[in-house]
């Protein structure tokens, strides 16, 4: 799965790689390591075997550890893309040479400022309908996008090449691209589509224009739901009226 800038994921982390990477990166690294996904690439010589490509680097810090008998629960955020130029080592884990990737600088300052404040709105809009929702107590009171945007607003505190953080902007048009609570399976795949999407664009407001159509299409979606949540909810309390009558209606008699 692919990680986006702004996004926070909680990871569980028991083999024994993974945990050297871990301990490499809490002690030596400052607090920072590259998640990225291996793209299986298709050859022509069968005998060749199977061959993969890194893709969607995204430089990451850790948050928060949390050690358990069985390894340890790992909370990280995506800071910015990165490019992997090669890979130098393979055990214990894997280990290479990235460069930051951020979008193009665009002279339309003021355009971006203003599609920037008209996502921000958009997204508290979205999240203002987002917490009527009825979702299972194992929820976060916290949404997704709110927590992504709040860490978004702020200049980053990572102890690392400039270079590596992207602008505002950017960061912001990331935000946007986090799973709404009740999410269908249906919506998840759609959203994965967009953050692949997200992650090969190299223009700032083209993302940002993305970003507000995939927001505007969640604000319909969760409107819909908290509709039908709406007459639920109406047609459960006319049932419990209906039963108290029926049930003052035996007592009189």
């Amino acid at each position: 799965m692919v990680l986006i800038p702004s996004e926070s994921k909680t990871l569980h982390l028991y083999e024994a790689r993974y945990l050297a990477l871990l301990e490499e990166s809490l002690f030596r690294k400052k607090n920072l390591f590259v998640h990225f996904v291996l793209d299986p690439v298709i050859i022509c010589d069968p005998s060749a075997g199977s061959s993969f490509a890194a893709r969607y680097g995204c430089l990451v810090i850790i948050e928060k550890v949390d050690r358990l008998d069985v390894g340890a629960l790992v909370s990280i955020r995506g800071i910015g893309r990165v490019k992997i130029i090669e890979f130098v080592q393979a055990d214990p884990h894997l280990k290479g040479i990235v460069i930051p990737v951020q979008d193009n600088i665009s002279e339309c300052v003021s355009e971006i400022s203003s599609k920037v404040l008209e996502l921000k709105e958009a997204l508290y809009s979205l999240n203002s309908l987002e917490i009527k929702l009825k979702v299972p107590k194992e929820e976060l009171l916290q949404t997704c996008i709110v927590n992504s945007l709040m860490w978004a607003e702020k200049e980053p505190s990572v102890d690392c090449d400039e270079a590596f953080v992207p602008s505002l902007a950017e960061r912001i048009s990331f935000a946007a691209l986090q799973p709404v609570s009740g999410s269908t399976r249906s919506e998840l795949l759609e959203l994965q589509k967009e953050k692949l999407r997200a992650m090969d664009v190299i223009e700032t407001p083209e993302r940002i224009d993305d970003s507000l159509r995939l927001v505007r299409k969640s604000i319909s979606i969760v409107a819909a739901k908290l509709a039908v949540q709406s007459l639920e909810v109406n047609g459960d309390s006319i049932m419990r009226a209906n039963k108290w009558e029926n049930v003052k209606e035996r007592t009189n008699a």
